[in-house]
């Protein structure tokens, strides 16, 4: 094996750990549960989101020299500082940290011990988390690096014997738009959000590599993609297949906690469902702790100093604890609204930044404009918040029942701010300059 060949393997399998969240084993099962026999359309559409996305999300970041700035500062410096804090929070202290304290919580400890309460797991999940994020040791990075593989390992046993020995069939559940679905429903996994983040990391450690090149960096990192994307297509797929075969099985309004729980213990019975349970409770508790450290370093680095690492980061993890009281369920229900505005966003730079450093910033700033605006009217509608003449004209908007009701409005706004750009630099000749006849 060549040194190029190892290296994106091992890039590729970075790429995968990093994504590879144990809260994110929720969706997948969930969706195949709810879509029944349209599980395969519902899966397409979860891997545009769940997958694609965020493997295109570190070549577009790749592209950008692995800056943040470089990649929302097209629209302005401020909205990418804007932008960077908002994901930092959303990965952070409001969703995805409150949640991996949550999931430990309903799969891994509730099914074992029933009777420790949501505050006292909470509170001992997330002391654990405040001392190891403020004293970092090797000791997380060891148990990381061995509990991904054991995890995989179970999940991979889970569904091949599930796909062998499917435990139920199939059933109609009459989702409409099922592609859609499966589509909006990715976003839950915020990872094309984190890609923005992650993709540092792995540009990073490939320059440590030798490959100092942009065309060898985006070669080697969109191959690690590939690797990546490949792995979580196969957890991802296989996961919502079971959750498909358990539409029948299980009552409609089991959680998704309970779901995934139920689905191991009926493949692998009470020793397969507390290996399952150990082992995602180990991994949630790394993701919180490199979580919780990144918000930290995030807001430390943000204020120059004046907010340092320490109190940012207990402020953080006592955040998390009381919002991860409220439950799994609570937690995604909050995240819809925020993820209906920032995901879109997320796409059109992404798709922007790849199609060429040729456009104008004027492209970026209306395509983003375009975008926010109905994106924020999406998410109103959403929570039920009526928004007048102006929500009923973006409703009727093409693609609108899909939730891409923001695609045209950005397009027509990117070109509109081009227009208005290129008028503005136009330079008439003046009168005065030309030559007498």
């Amino acid at each position: 094996m060549n040194n190029e060949r190892k290296d994106i393997i091992v890039a590729g399998a970075a790429l995968f750990a990093m994504f590879f969240g144990a809260g994110n084993l929720i969706f997948p099962p969930a969706l195949g549960f709810l879509s029944g026999t349209s599980w395969f359309f519902c899966m397409l559409g979860f891997f545009i989101t769940g997958v694609g996305l965020p493997i295109l999300g570190v070549a577009a970041l790749a592209k950008s020299g692995g800056s943040l700035d470089r990649f929302a500062g097209r629209v302005s410096p401020l909205f990418a500082k804007v932008m960077g804090t908002a994901i930092v929070l959303a990965i952070g202290p409001f969703l995805a940290i409150p949640r991996t304290g949550a999931t430990v919580y309903e799969i891994g400890i509730k099914p074992l011990f029933p009777g420790v309460s949501p505050l006292t797991a909470s509170i001992a999940f997330f002391a654990i988390t405040l001392f190891f994020a403020l004293k970092p040791s090797s000791i997380v990075d060891k148990i990381g690096k061995y509990l991904t593989p054991i995890l995989l390992l179970i999940i991979g046993m889970i569904i091949i014997k599930g796909v062998a020995s499917p435990m139920g069939h199939a059933v109609g559940k009459g989702l409409t738009q099922p592609l859609s679905r499966g589509f909006i429903e990715g976003y839950q996994t915020m990872d094309a959000l984190a890609s923005i983040l992650f993709a540092g990391l792995i540009l990073s450690a490939i320059t440590a590599k030798g490959y100092k090149t942009a065309e060898e960096q985006i070669k080697l990192t969109c191959k690690a993609g590939l690797i990546a994307g490949t792995g979580l297509m196969l957890v991802y797929g296989g996961l919502l297949y079971l959750g498909a075969t358990a539409s029948g099985t299980f009552e409609a309004g089991i959680s998704k906690a309970d779901l995934i729980v139920s689905i191991t213990n009926t493949i692998f019975g009470a020793a397969g469902q507390t290996a399952m349970c150990l082992a995602v409770s180990a991994a949630c508790l790394t993701t919180s702790i490199g979580l919780a450290a990144v918000v930290g370093s995030w807001f430390e680095k943000l204020t120059h100093g004046k907010l340092s690492y320490e109190p940012v980061v207990i402020v953080t993890v006592i955040f998390s604890a009381l919002i991860a009281v409220s439950g799994v369920e609570k937690i995604v229900n909050f995240s819809v609204p925020l993820l209906i505005i920032a995901y879109p966003i997320v796409i059109i730079l992404i798709a922007l930044t790849l199609l060429g450093r040729n456009l104008s910033s004027a492209v970026f700033k209306g395509a983003v404009t375009g975008c926010l605006i109905v994106s924020v009217f999406d998410a109103l509608a959403f929570l039920k918040i009526s928004t007048g003449a102006a929500g009923k004209l973006i409703a009727k908007l093409p693609f609108a029942d899909s939730g891409f009701a923001w695609i045209l409005p950005a397009l027509f706004c990117a070109v509109v701010m081009e227009l208005i750009s290129t008028s503005m630099h136009h330079k008439p000749l003046n009168q005065s300059t030309l030559p007498k006849s």
